[in-house]
Protein backbone atom coordinates (compact mmCIF):
# COMPACT_ATOMS: atom_id res chain seq x y z
CA UNK A 1 0.00 0.00 0.00
CA UNK A 2 2.57 2.86 0.98
CA UNK A 3 4.68 1.32 -2.53
CA UNK A 4 1.09 2.45 -4.23
CA UNK A 5 1.13 5.54 -2.61
CA UNK A 6 4.17 6.87 -2.84
CA UNK A 7 3.68 5.94 -6.42
CA UNK A 8 0.49 7.71 -6.99
CA UNK A 9 2.62 11.33 -5.00
CA UNK A 10 5.40 11.06 -7.51
CA UNK A 11 2.80 10.36 -11.08
CA UNK A 12 1.73 14.56 -11.00
CA UNK A 13 5.65 15.93 -10.44
CA UNK A 14 6.45 13.03 -13.18
CA UNK A 15 3.79 14.58 -15.72
CA UNK A 16 4.91 18.57 -15.11
CA UNK A 17 7.72 18.34 -16.87
CA UNK A 18 6.70 16.66 -19.55
CA UNK A 19 3.68 18.75 -19.78
CA UNK A 20 6.06 21.33 -19.52
CA UNK A 21 8.73 19.80 -22.14
CA UNK A 22 5.49 19.55 -24.67
CA UNK A 23 4.72 22.92 -24.34
CA UNK A 24 7.92 24.05 -24.83
CA UNK A 25 8.29 22.24 -27.96
CA UNK A 26 4.69 23.34 -29.39
CA UNK A 27 5.74 27.17 -29.15
CA UNK A 28 9.32 26.60 -30.79
CA UNK A 29 7.44 24.19 -33.10
CA UNK A 30 4.61 27.28 -33.78
CA UNK A 31 7.68 29.54 -34.11
CA UNK A 32 9.74 28.08 -36.47
CA UNK A 33 6.68 27.09 -38.67
CA UNK A 34 5.47 31.13 -39.05
CA UNK A 35 8.86 32.31 -39.56
CA UNK A 36 8.67 29.59 -42.57
CA UNK A 37 5.46 30.27 -43.74
CA UNK A 38 5.67 34.44 -43.36
CA UNK A 39 9.50 33.86 -45.90
CA UNK A 40 7.36 31.28 -48.31
CA UNK A 41 4.47 34.42 -48.53
CA UNK A 42 6.88 36.91 -49.80
CA UNK A 43 8.61 34.39 -52.24
CA UNK A 44 5.00 33.41 -53.47
CA UNK A 45 2.10 35.22 -55.49
CA UNK A 46 1.42 35.69 -59.18
CA UNK A 47 4.08 37.10 -61.03
CA UNK A 48 7.48 35.02 -61.47
CA UNK A 49 9.92 37.14 -59.25
CA UNK A 50 13.63 34.82 -59.12
CA UNK A 51 14.28 34.66 -55.27
CA UNK A 52 17.25 36.87 -55.29
CA UNK A 53 14.99 39.85 -56.37
CA UNK A 54 13.20 39.13 -53.49
CA UNK A 55 15.56 39.40 -51.21
CA UNK A 56 17.26 41.99 -52.88
CA UNK A 57 14.52 44.11 -52.64
CA UNK A 58 13.11 43.27 -49.18
CA UNK A 59 16.89 43.53 -47.83
CA UNK A 60 17.03 47.43 -49.30
CA UNK A 61 13.55 48.49 -48.38
CA UNK A 62 14.52 46.83 -45.08
CA UNK A 63 17.75 49.23 -44.39
CA UNK A 64 15.93 51.86 -46.01
CA UNK A 65 18.21 52.27 -49.00
CA UNK A 66 15.88 51.43 -51.90
CA UNK A 67 16.86 53.70 -54.66
CA UNK A 68 14.60 55.34 -56.73
CA UNK A 69 15.20 53.50 -59.49
CA UNK A 70 14.67 50.57 -58.20
CA UNK A 71 10.73 51.04 -57.13
CA UNK A 72 9.45 49.36 -60.59
CA UNK A 73 6.73 46.75 -60.75
CA UNK A 74 8.49 44.44 -59.40
CA UNK A 75 9.39 46.21 -55.55
CA UNK A 76 5.77 47.64 -55.73
CA UNK A 77 4.37 43.82 -56.09
CA UNK A 78 5.95 42.62 -52.93
CA UNK A 79 6.54 46.13 -51.33
CA UNK A 80 2.93 46.94 -51.75
CA UNK A 81 1.18 43.55 -51.84
CA UNK A 82 3.30 40.70 -50.67
CA UNK A 83 4.48 42.20 -47.40
CA UNK A 84 1.08 43.61 -46.14
CA UNK A 85 -0.56 40.29 -47.43
CA UNK A 86 1.47 38.08 -45.21
CA UNK A 87 1.21 40.59 -42.27
CA UNK A 88 -2.78 41.10 -42.36
CA UNK A 89 -2.82 36.68 -42.84
CA UNK A 90 -0.72 36.99 -39.47
CA UNK A 91 -2.95 39.32 -37.55
CA UNK A 92 -6.21 38.11 -38.93
CA UNK A 93 -5.37 34.25 -37.99
CA UNK A 94 -4.32 35.38 -34.74
CA UNK A 95 -7.86 37.55 -34.02
CA UNK A 96 -9.14 34.33 -35.31
CA UNK A 97 -8.00 32.11 -32.84
CA UNK A 98 -8.30 34.17 -30.00
CA UNK A 99 -11.38 34.44 -30.88
CA UNK A 100 -12.56 30.78 -31.16
CA UNK A 101 -11.25 30.32 -27.96
CA UNK A 102 -13.03 32.76 -25.79
CA UNK A 103 -16.04 31.38 -27.53
CA UNK A 104 -15.71 28.05 -26.74
CA UNK A 105 -14.43 28.76 -22.76
CA UNK A 106 -17.62 31.67 -22.66
CA UNK A 107 -20.31 29.33 -23.94
CA UNK A 108 -18.67 26.00 -22.52
CA UNK A 109 -19.10 24.11 -25.94
CA UNK A 110 -16.19 22.83 -27.83
CA UNK A 111 -18.16 23.01 -31.01
CA UNK A 112 -18.72 26.89 -30.97
CA UNK A 113 -17.60 29.06 -33.35
CA UNK A 114 -17.34 33.18 -33.16
CA UNK A 115 -19.96 33.24 -35.97
CA UNK A 116 -22.27 31.72 -33.58
CA UNK A 117 -22.68 35.45 -32.27
CA UNK A 118 -23.88 36.43 -35.66
CA UNK A 119 -20.94 39.01 -36.05
CA UNK A 120 -19.85 37.75 -39.41
CA UNK A 121 -23.16 38.16 -40.24
CA UNK A 122 -23.09 41.88 -38.87
CA UNK A 123 -20.28 42.68 -41.13
CA UNK A 124 -21.16 41.09 -44.50
CA UNK A 125 -24.71 42.47 -44.37
CA UNK A 126 -22.94 46.15 -43.27
CA UNK A 127 -20.98 45.69 -46.03
CA UNK A 128 -23.89 44.47 -48.77
CA UNK A 129 -26.30 47.47 -47.68
CA UNK A 130 -23.24 49.64 -47.96
CA UNK A 131 -22.14 48.96 -51.37
CA UNK A 132 -26.32 49.24 -52.36
CA UNK A 133 -26.82 52.92 -50.45
CA UNK A 134 -23.44 54.47 -50.80
CA UNK A 135 -22.03 52.56 -53.74
CA UNK A 136 -19.07 51.49 -51.87
CA UNK A 137 -16.09 49.98 -52.92
CA UNK A 138 -14.25 47.01 -51.62
CA UNK A 139 -11.57 48.66 -49.87
CA UNK A 140 -11.03 50.79 -47.08
CA UNK A 141 -14.51 52.13 -46.44
CA UNK A 142 -15.84 48.52 -46.49
CA UNK A 143 -13.54 47.49 -43.51
CA UNK A 144 -15.47 50.93 -41.71
CA UNK A 145 -18.74 49.56 -43.02
CA UNK A 146 -17.34 45.85 -41.62
CA UNK A 147 -16.33 46.90 -38.43
CA UNK A 148 -19.64 49.25 -37.61
CA UNK A 149 -21.89 46.04 -38.41
CA UNK A 150 -19.99 43.83 -36.32
CA UNK A 151 -20.50 45.52 -33.53
CA UNK A 152 -23.54 46.61 -33.64
CA UNK A 153 -24.98 43.09 -33.97
CA UNK A 154 -22.24 42.36 -30.98
CA UNK A 155 -23.86 44.62 -28.89
CA UNK A 156 -27.66 43.83 -29.97
CA UNK A 157 -26.48 40.23 -29.80
CA UNK A 158 -25.82 40.64 -25.75
CA UNK A 159 -28.54 43.19 -24.75
CA UNK A 160 -31.17 40.56 -26.38
CA UNK A 161 -29.60 37.54 -24.74
CA UNK A 162 -29.22 38.48 -21.57
CA UNK A 163 -32.95 40.16 -21.21
CA UNK A 164 -35.79 38.35 -19.91
CA UNK A 165 -36.18 36.95 -16.36
CA UNK A 166 -33.22 34.49 -16.74
CA UNK A 167 -30.91 36.49 -17.56
CA UNK A 168 -27.95 36.02 -19.13
CA UNK A 169 -26.71 32.28 -20.30
CA UNK A 170 -24.41 30.30 -22.80
CA UNK A 171 -27.30 29.12 -24.26
CA UNK A 172 -29.59 32.41 -24.82
CA UNK A 173 -26.58 33.86 -26.48
CA UNK A 174 -25.67 31.29 -28.32
CA UNK A 175 -29.59 30.88 -30.10
CA UNK A 176 -29.72 34.95 -30.16
CA UNK A 177 -26.71 35.07 -32.31
CA UNK A 178 -27.74 32.72 -34.42
CA UNK A 179 -31.28 33.72 -34.96
CA UNK A 180 -29.93 37.42 -36.01
CA UNK A 181 -27.53 35.94 -38.13
CA UNK A 182 -30.33 34.09 -39.84
CA UNK A 183 -32.00 37.06 -40.60
CA UNK A 184 -29.05 39.38 -41.13
CA UNK A 185 -28.20 37.12 -43.74
CA UNK A 186 -31.59 36.76 -45.47
CA UNK A 187 -31.39 40.48 -45.63
CA UNK A 188 -28.10 40.14 -47.43
CA UNK A 189 -29.22 37.35 -49.90
CA UNK A 190 -32.67 39.79 -50.51
CA UNK A 191 -30.09 42.14 -51.80
CA UNK A 192 -27.63 41.02 -54.00
CA UNK A 193 -30.21 39.04 -55.53
CA UNK A 194 -32.21 42.51 -56.21
CA UNK A 195 -28.91 43.97 -57.22
CA UNK A 196 -26.51 42.21 -59.48
CA UNK A 197 -23.50 45.33 -58.78
CA UNK A 198 -23.38 44.48 -55.36
CA UNK A 199 -23.21 40.83 -55.21
CA UNK A 200 -20.66 41.69 -58.14
CA UNK A 201 -18.60 43.65 -55.62
CA UNK A 202 -18.66 41.85 -52.39
CA UNK A 203 -18.62 38.22 -54.06
CA UNK A 204 -14.78 37.98 -53.57
CA UNK A 205 -14.31 39.64 -50.38
CA UNK A 206 -17.50 37.51 -48.62
CA UNK A 207 -15.43 34.10 -49.71
CA UNK A 208 -12.48 34.89 -47.52
CA UNK A 209 -9.61 36.50 -49.10
CA UNK A 210 -6.50 38.64 -48.89
CA UNK A 211 -5.99 39.15 -52.22
CA UNK A 212 -5.07 42.66 -53.07
CA UNK A 213 -5.26 43.88 -49.55
CA UNK A 214 -2.51 46.91 -48.51
CA UNK A 215 -1.58 48.24 -45.82
CA UNK A 216 -4.45 50.47 -45.57
CA UNK A 217 -6.56 47.57 -44.40
CA UNK A 218 -3.83 46.29 -42.21
CA UNK A 219 -3.55 49.78 -40.26
CA UNK A 220 -7.62 50.17 -40.09
CA UNK A 221 -8.32 46.89 -38.55
CA UNK A 222 -5.29 46.74 -36.30
CA UNK A 223 -6.18 49.25 -33.48
CA UNK A 224 -9.32 46.64 -32.90
CA UNK A 225 -7.29 43.35 -32.67
CA UNK A 226 -4.44 44.92 -30.58
CA UNK A 227 -7.16 45.94 -28.24
CA UNK A 228 -9.13 42.29 -28.31
CA UNK A 229 -6.23 40.43 -27.97
CA UNK A 230 -4.95 42.50 -24.64
CA UNK A 231 -8.70 41.52 -23.52
CA UNK A 232 -8.58 37.78 -24.16
CA UNK A 233 -4.96 37.48 -22.51
CA UNK A 234 -6.03 39.29 -19.48
CA UNK A 235 -9.04 36.38 -19.20
CA UNK A 236 -7.31 33.11 -19.00
CA UNK A 237 -7.96 32.79 -15.02
CA UNK A 238 -11.52 33.77 -15.36
CA UNK A 239 -12.13 31.67 -18.31
CA UNK A 240 -10.36 28.59 -16.40
CA UNK A 241 -12.77 29.61 -13.34
CA UNK A 242 -15.99 29.53 -15.55
CA UNK A 243 -15.14 26.46 -17.42
CA UNK A 244 -15.96 24.78 -14.06
CA UNK A 245 -19.98 26.41 -14.10
CA UNK A 246 -21.28 29.48 -13.17
CA UNK A 247 -21.68 28.75 -9.53
CA UNK A 248 -18.09 26.75 -9.15
CA UNK A 249 -16.80 30.05 -11.08
CA UNK A 250 -18.69 32.45 -8.46
CA UNK A 251 -17.34 30.06 -5.33
CA UNK A 252 -13.83 30.57 -6.63
CA UNK A 253 -14.13 34.64 -6.56
CA UNK A 254 -14.78 35.27 -10.04
CA UNK A 255 -17.75 36.85 -11.80
CA UNK A 256 -19.10 35.17 -14.27
CA UNK A 257 -21.24 37.47 -16.27
CA UNK A 258 -18.43 40.13 -15.99
CA UNK A 259 -16.23 37.68 -17.95
CA UNK A 260 -18.88 37.09 -20.33
CA UNK A 261 -19.52 40.59 -20.95
CA UNK A 262 -15.50 41.20 -21.60
CA UNK A 263 -15.35 38.05 -23.48
CA UNK A 264 -18.58 38.99 -25.58
CA UNK A 265 -16.56 42.65 -25.86
CA UNK A 266 -12.93 40.61 -27.45
CA UNK A 267 -14.78 38.35 -29.45
CA UNK A 268 -16.52 40.91 -31.32
CA UNK A 269 -13.74 43.01 -31.71
CA UNK A 270 -11.20 40.14 -33.01
CA UNK A 271 -14.01 38.36 -35.30
CA UNK A 272 -15.54 41.78 -36.39
CA UNK A 273 -11.70 43.22 -37.07
CA UNK A 274 -10.55 40.07 -39.16
CA UNK A 275 -14.01 39.53 -41.12
CA UNK A 276 -13.63 43.34 -42.10
CA UNK A 277 -9.70 43.16 -43.09
CA UNK A 278 -10.45 39.38 -44.71
CA UNK A 279 -13.99 38.21 -45.58
CA UNK A 280 -15.48 35.46 -43.41
CA UNK A 281 -12.54 32.44 -42.87
CA UNK A 282 -14.31 29.83 -41.77
CA UNK A 283 -13.16 26.99 -39.13
CA UNK A 284 -10.25 28.68 -38.27
CA UNK A 285 -12.32 30.03 -34.51
CA UNK A 286 -13.12 26.33 -34.39
CA UNK A 287 -10.42 24.24 -35.54
CA UNK A 288 -7.16 25.97 -33.73
CA UNK A 289 -8.46 25.40 -30.14
CA UNK A 290 -9.22 21.91 -30.64
CA UNK A 291 -5.73 21.14 -32.22
CA UNK A 292 -4.34 23.02 -28.77
CA UNK A 293 -6.10 21.62 -26.44
CA UNK A 294 -5.12 18.07 -27.29
CA UNK A 295 -1.58 19.29 -27.28
CA UNK A 296 -1.09 21.41 -24.10
CA UNK A 297 -4.11 20.54 -22.35
CA UNK A 298 -7.55 22.70 -21.18
CA UNK A 299 -5.59 25.34 -19.03
CA UNK A 300 -6.57 28.83 -21.17
CA UNK A 301 -3.24 30.36 -19.49
CA UNK A 302 -1.64 28.50 -22.15
CA UNK A 303 -4.67 28.36 -24.86
CA UNK A 304 -4.75 31.73 -25.46
CA UNK A 305 -1.61 33.11 -26.14
CA UNK A 306 -0.92 29.97 -28.02
CA UNK A 307 -3.71 31.05 -30.25
CA UNK A 308 -2.79 34.13 -31.33
CA UNK A 309 0.62 31.55 -32.43
CA UNK A 310 -1.55 28.65 -33.71
CA UNK A 311 -4.20 30.29 -36.00
CA UNK A 312 -1.83 32.17 -38.49
CA UNK A 313 0.05 29.21 -39.25
CA UNK A 314 -3.19 28.08 -40.30
CA UNK A 315 -4.75 31.29 -42.26
CA UNK A 316 -1.15 31.81 -43.88
CA UNK A 317 -0.85 28.07 -45.09
CA UNK A 318 -4.29 28.10 -46.61
CA UNK A 319 -3.37 31.40 -48.07
CA UNK A 320 -0.02 30.06 -49.50
CA UNK A 321 -1.94 27.05 -50.91
CA UNK A 322 -4.86 29.42 -52.27
CA UNK A 323 -2.30 31.60 -54.71
CA UNK A 324 -0.44 27.99 -55.72
CA UNK A 325 -3.08 25.15 -56.35
CA UNK A 326 -4.92 26.57 -59.15
CA UNK A 327 -3.58 28.89 -62.07
CA UNK A 328 -6.29 31.26 -61.29
CA UNK A 329 -5.88 32.43 -57.31
CA UNK A 330 -8.49 30.66 -55.29
CA UNK A 331 -9.62 32.73 -52.20
CA UNK A 332 -8.12 31.50 -49.20
CA UNK A 333 -11.53 31.14 -47.21
CA UNK A 334 -12.38 28.15 -49.60
CA UNK A 335 -9.08 26.40 -48.90
CA UNK A 336 -10.17 26.97 -45.22
CA UNK A 337 -13.50 25.31 -46.09
CA UNK A 338 -12.03 22.44 -47.77
CA UNK A 339 -9.52 21.71 -44.61
CA UNK A 340 -12.38 22.41 -41.64
CA UNK A 341 -15.09 20.29 -42.76
CA UNK A 342 -13.21 17.54 -42.52
CA UNK A 343 -11.72 18.02 -39.22
CA UNK A 344 -15.25 19.46 -38.02
CA UNK A 345 -16.97 15.65 -38.89
CA UNK A 346 -13.83 14.25 -36.96
CA UNK A 347 -14.45 16.25 -34.01
CA UNK A 348 -17.75 15.34 -33.84
CA UNK A 349 -17.00 12.23 -33.77
CA UNK A 350 -13.68 11.91 -31.74
CA UNK A 351 -14.33 11.16 -27.87
CA UNK A 352 -11.44 12.81 -26.53
CA UNK A 353 -12.87 16.08 -27.44
CA UNK A 354 -16.39 16.30 -26.74
CA UNK A 355 -16.27 18.35 -23.35
CA UNK A 356 -14.00 21.05 -22.12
Amino acid sequence: MSVQIAQHELQPTQRAPQSGRRRTLVILSGLVALAALCATSLFVGSGEIPAHRVIQILTHWATGDLPAEARETTALLILERRVPRTLLAVVVGAALGAAGVLMQAMTRNPLADPGLLGVNAGAYTAVVLGSATMGATIGTAHVWLAMVGALVVGVTVYIIGTSGPMGASPAKLVLTGVAVAALLTGISFAVTLAMPHVFDRVRFWSAGSLQGRGFDELITVLPFILIGATIALILPRALNALSLGDDAATALGARPGLTRITGLAAVTLLCGAATAAAGPLSFIGLMVPHALRMLVGPDHRWLVPLSLLAAPILVLGADILARTVVASELPAGVVTAFLGAPVLIWLTRAKAVKSL
